[in-house]
C-alpha cells in the first residue's frame, strides 16, 4: 500500500485526508491510502517511518511547518525563502531515503489570485502577520506588488502597521486586501478584520484565506462595494494538487 499523510497537531477533520481519499477513490488508486499523522511533538516525526515503510509523500500543517525543516535533507529554494514547508517528497536513493521540502501554499495562492489582478493592482494590504501570511508575502513580491501587513502584536517589524493606522485613504491606495487571519471562520461567521470597508471600490480585490463559510463577512462587505472577492478553497485545492504533482514527478 502506497502511503501518503498529513503531519500536524491537532488534526481533527483535515481537508487533506478527505481530499486525497476521495481522489484515490475517484481515480481507482486502490493501492493508495492517506493517513493523519497526529503527533504531539515534532520529535516523534521519525517514528512515522518506523510505523510505515512505504510512505511516498507527506503534507505538513500547523504547528510544524517550520520545525519540520530540520528533519529534511533538502529544501526547495522558494520554501527556504518563505521559511515554511507544507509538502515533503520522499526519495529512495542508493544512499538511502532522502526528504525534500516544498511550500505548495505558494503555488496555490499564486494560481488562485493571479487571474483577479490587473495593472492597477500595485499595492496590497495583508491582514495578519502569522504563518499563513508568509506565502502571501512571497507571491505578492514575486508578482511585483508591494505590501504592508496589519499586526496586532506589540512589536512592529518592517512593512507592518497597526489596524488603527488603516484609514480610508490607506484603503483607497491599497487595491489588494488579503485576509490572512482566521477571523470569519465557521462557527464565528459574524467576525471579520476591522478595517474601513466604506473605502472599498469596484477596483479592489479582496482575497480571504478562510474557506468555511463559502462567503465570509470580509468578502460580503467587499462585494457590497463592488470588489472582486474569493475565498481560500481554490488555493487549498491548488496546494493539494501541487503536492500531488511533486510526489509523482
Amino acid at each position: 500500500m502506497k502511503t501518503f499523510g498529513l503531519v500536524g497537531y491537532p488534526l481533527g477533520h483535515s481537508f487533506s485526508k478527505k481530499f486525497f481519499t476521495e481522489k484515490f477513490e475517484n481515480e481507482g488508486l486502490t493501492d493508495h491510502q492517506y493517513i493523519n499523522f497526529e503527533i504531539d511533538s515534532i520529535a516523534r516525526f521519525a517514528s512515522i517511518f518506523d510505523q510505515y515503510d512505504n510512505i511516498a509523500g507527506l503534507n505538513c500543517t500547523i504547528p510544524y511547518k517550520q520545525q519540520i525543516m530540520t528533519f529534511l535533507n533538502e529544501i526547495d529554494d522558494e520554501a527556504r525563502q518563505v521559511g515554511a514547508v507544507n509538502t515533503v517528497k520522499i526519495m529512495n536513493t542508493p544512499q538511502g531515503m532522502r526528504l525534500k521540502g516544498f511550500n505548495t501554499d505558494i503555488i496555490g495562492f499564486e494560481r488562485s489570485i493571479k487571474p483577479m489582478l490587473g495593472p492597477q493592482h500595485k499595492k496590497a494590504l495583508i491582514l495578519g502577520t502569522g504563518g499563513a501570511s508568509k506565502a502571501v508575502k512571497h507571491v505578492l513580491s514575486k508578482l511585483g506588488i508591494t505590501y504592508v501587513s496589519a499586526s496586532i502584536e506589540n512589536e512592529l517589524f518592517e512593512n507592518e502597521i497597526r489596524y488603527d493606522a488603516i484609514d480610508e485613504a490607506f484603503i483607497k491606495d491599497h487595491l489588494v486586501i488579503v485576509n490572512a487571519t482566521p477571523l470569519g471562520t465557521f462557527p464565528h461567521n459574524d467576525t471579520c478584520p476591522q478595517i474601513p470597508y466604506n473605502a472599498i471600490t469596484e477596483n479592489h480585490v479582496l482575497f480571504d484565506l478562510v474557506y468555511n463559510p463559502d462567503v465570509t463577512l470580509f468578502m460580503q462587505k467587499g462585494a457590497e462595494k463592488g470588489a472582486k472577492t474569493k475565498n481560500g478553497l481554490e488555493m487549498l485545492h491548488g496546494q493539494a494538487l501541487a503536492a500531488w504533482e511533486i510526489w509523482n514527478r
